[in-house]
């Protein structure tokens, strides 16, 4: 076996121990693991965590990541049989029956992911917990797997593992810097400026993560934030239950109508509470604690205990756990835990420096599943476990700044219990990106909800008024409240116009890279499944596969000249990834000479799309917009009113019609010059919600959504982007033996009875059984049925009939052959 690289982590909590651990297993013990505190309390998050672990999540890779930590964690034992995790259970209490019917979808996510847990009523909640106020409950969700976490003594059970595996840890030992050369990690300065050489460094510092972020000009977006947590004087009705002093047999409880959580410690209740206003935290304000002066008392991550903050906290407890009534507040501690913009975990590769990783912002909760997927990415090259909703890299510029990460990292603090529907945007900031558009798009009334910061117009108002002139058959049903947040019959309007007469979508906050150089296409060509060396002019789309021969992205590449590329991708990821591949090719090779550079902010995009789109654009062209003058997935330079306009023929509604991108200083001309000349052909701006309708009637995918690295082309449904002929590019080994080992398929179903809505993550049933997952949903317009995309088992085919579970309620559905819109092509064609 060759020698495994240098390693150095740098922090001892739960996510550094257990990457140790976890390289360990693969092989991988010449590891260093240095720790400012002392190795047995480090002082971060890890030392104070109540250890509740909740496995369910709206996120099917954190729920994974749960599950894999309690068995992990269970399997941890002490000399004398202890295991390192609790098999209490979890009960989450509804109080309103809005909370109620949340259970039935958290439930829903339980069952489509393998994770036992079931709604249950009142009474058998309160025989699961007998302090609880049956009268005040509606209803609950109990997990059984579910528990509690012993984080601390899992952490010394996983060090003196390693240590006999050959990892080697320091304690009082701080990282003053971050040594590196030709863009790769070489070493760390710790205490005295002493240099520890290293080939990877892993930053698993917790909520010091930033700081170790700022010596390399690294932006970890994440804040530190204080969180109260005390327990009761012991209460009679516990006494004699548990043997251990802070032992626990009653599930771990969630009042998330009141930001509530409780466990027990012995005789007493613990009770964790979110129900106070963000206390953001300035690390640089820590009191400085020597390794040999922490303690379970007296450690940096544990502030002092603001019972001002818990009064209301404490009034609800009472009220729910009505045996607390004579108890007092013991004791109690405000604890710091890191919270991002999107709630999310920070993993993965820097961006700007090779080899350097950062696992932070991630709770016990997910520890060991997290540092699983670490361990697999450096041994490996890639997670078995989707990464896209944890990715370092996630964030665009706009969101890396300290006043957007305070900004909405307090805020999710704030709604860390609440009820959100999928749609919901983020409340504050808002109007921070918007397209060229904007002015216009406002006067028209348009109804904007937020993503990665840009202002996305979802319907306008002004299309309010063709609502009458809506044939029958384009009506769409009513929908439930649920369904209807978010929504509107507008929608329909607009879906209509583009399929009888022309619409224009803005596709601005579309993410769009300039590529280029001498190198360009050798890099794209190495990357992708396609073909990137054709003419300029051609349009290709293509995929990235991780080495796994998963999806780690869907891109369209347009090649603009011998040496200049434009790629539509899905995000900062993406950037990120072409970055660094970019930099090792040139690195490698510097005739091969390539530059990444994200446009998007510099430029805009219309699409015009519709059977009247070239009516529309000859009347402001003298460019030949025929079949023969821009053929489908070809691209070239036209002028659009005097607009220079790199002119795209693809759709994504499946339409006729091109992508029109133009620089952001003249897209507002562009924009209002089309829009005159497409009055009497009837033209409406339209917005995403019938954009996300027609895409599926037309059966494209939405990478992150309907498919991931957890995903191969085939079964997915886009064998057609790998090129047969093509065989040596990131992935291409793996394809054939990951295809032949699919078990199961992206499907499209139609809705049995027409008018049941369901908006994604929903588990399907076949007989009763669970047997895949909802990913994209949306009401058809044009074929007049509700629409979703599912993974199902191969065996299930078209015709077969399922079920969809809904808050609950079984929705009968039937799979369908695909696309349900035009099979043909001849609308994108004609």
């Amino acid at each position: 076996m060759a020698t495994a690289p240098r390693v150095v982590i740098i922090g001892a909590g739960v996510v550094g121990v257990n990457i140790a651990d976890e390289l360990a297993q693969r092989g991988w013990t010449n590891t260093l693991v240095l720790e400012k505190g002392p190795l047995d309390l480090p002082g971060g998050s890890t030392s104070h965590a109540p250890g509740v672990v909740f496995a369910t999540n709206g996120s099917k890779s954190m729920t994974e990541f749960a599950i894999y930590t309690i068995d992990k964690f269970s399997d941890l034992k002490t000399a004398d049989g202890r295991g390192s995790f609790n098999h209490v259970g979890g009960l989450e209490l509804a109080t309103t029956p809005e909370r109620l019917a949340e259970l039935h979808r958290r439930a829903g996510w339980a069952a489509s992911r393998g994770h036992e847990g079931r709604v249950i009523d009142a009474s058998e909640a309160k025989r699961l917990y007998p302090l609880i106020d049956q009268d005040r409950v509606l209803g609950a969700y109990h997990t059984p797997r579910d528990g509690i976490a012993l984080a601390v003594q899992a952490n010394r059970l996983l060090i003196e593992r390693t240590r006999a595996a050959g990892v080697e840890y320091r304690d009082a030992t701080t990282v003053t810097g971050i040594d590196q050369a030709g863009g790769k990690v070489t070493g760390v300065f710790v205490n005295d400026g002493e240099r520890i050489p290293a080939d990877i460094v892993i930053s698993a510092a917790g909520f010091w993560g930033p700081a170790i972020g700022e010596l390399i000009g690294l932006k970890v977006p994440l804040i530190p934030l204080a969180h109260q947590y005390a327990w009761t004087t012991p209460l009679e009705v516990l006494a004699g239950r548990n043997e251990q002093p802070a032992g626990a047999s009653l599930p771990i409880l969630r009042h998330q109508d009141r930001d509530l959580y409780f466990r027990e410690w012995g005789d007493r209740i613990g009770v964790g509470s979110y129900d106070h206003d963000p206390m953001p935290v300035d690390i640089t304000t820590l009191e400085e604690y020597s390794a040999s002066t922490i303690t379970a008392e007296q450690m940096p991550s544990s502030l002092a205990f603001t019972p001002e903050h818990f009064a209301p906290a404490w009034e609800a407890t009472q009220e729910l756990l009505p045996d607390t009534r004579g108890a007092q507040i013991q004791k109690g501690f405000n604890g710091i835990f890191s919270f991002t913009p999107d709630g999310g975990s920070l993993v993965g590769e820097a961006k700007t420096l090779d080899n350097l990783f950062v696992a932070e912002a991630v709770w016990v909760t997910h520890s060991a599943g997290i540092a699983r997927a670490v361990a697999q990415l450096l041994t490996q090259g890639y997670s078995e476990v989707d990464l896209g909703d944890s990715d370092v890299n996630r964030f665009e510029a706009a969101q890396l700044t300290r006043e957007y990460v305070q900004t909405t990292s307090e805020r999710n603090f704030v709604e860390v219990y609440d009820i959100l529907h999928p749609l919901d945007p983020k409340k504050e900031p808002r109007g921070l990106r918007t397209s060229p558009f904007y002015e216009q798009q406002k006067a028209l009334g348009a109804y904007f909800l937020e993503g990665g910061a840009w202002e996305r117009p979802y319907w306008y108002e002004s299309n309010a008024a063709l609502l009458d002139e809506l044939p029958d058959e384009w009506k769409p049903p009513q929908r439930e409240a649920w369904a209807a947040k978010f929504s509107s019959p507008i929608s329909a309007v607009e879906a209509y116009k583009t399929r009888t007469a022309v619409a224009m979508y803005d596709m601005t906050p579309l993410k769009r890279l300039e590529v280029s150089g001498p190198g360009a296409g050798t890099l794209l060509q190495r990357l992708t499944t396609g073909e990137m060396l054709r003419a300029p002019g051609a349009v290709t789309y293509t995929l990235l596969l991780d080495r796994a021969g998963g999806i780690r992205s869907d891109i369209t590449v347009a090649r603009l000249d011998e040496e200049t590329y434009q790629v539509g991708a899905n995000g900062a990821i993406d950037e990120a990834y072409l970055q660094r591949e970019a930099r090792c090719q040139t690195r490698n090779d510097p005739s091969q000479w390539v530059q990444v550079r994200d446009t998007t902010g510099g430029t805009a995009c219309i699409g015009l799309w519709g059977p009247l789109a070239r009516e529309v654009i000859s009347r402001v062209s003298a460019d030949d917009f025929s079949n023969d003058g821009l053929k489908y997935f070809r691209a070239k330079q036209v002028s659009i009113a005097g607009v220079s306009v790199t002119a795209m023929r693809l759709s994504y509604v499946g339409e006729l019609g091109w992508e029109l991108y133009t620089s952001a200083d003249t897209a507002r001309f562009l924009w209002d010059a089309l829009w005159e000349a497409g009055q009497e052909s009837g033209i409406v701006a339209a917005g995403r919600a019938a954009f996300n309708a027609l895409r599926l009637e037309k059966g494209y995918r939405s990478w992150g959504t309907d498919m991931t690295t957890e995903h191969e082309p085939g079964e997915a449904g886009l064998g057609f982007a790998v090129k047969a002929t093509k065989t040596d590019f990131v992935g291409s080994r793996r394809l054939e033996a990951r295809a032949a080992a699919s078990t199961k398929r992206l499907r499209c179903l139609t809705i049995d009875d027409g008018t049941s809505i369901v908006l994604g993550k929903e588990p399907v049933y076949l007989d009763g059984t669970p047997v895949g997952y909802v990913t994209s949903a949306a009401y058809g317009y044009t074929v007049g049925r509700p629409i979703a995309y599912a993974w199902l088992p191969l065996s299930i085919d078209v015709g077969d009939a399922v079920e969809i579970e809904y808050f609950g309620t079984r929705v009968a559905a039937t799979v369908a052959a695909e696309p349900l819109f035009d099979p043909d092509m001849t609308r994108l064609r004609g």
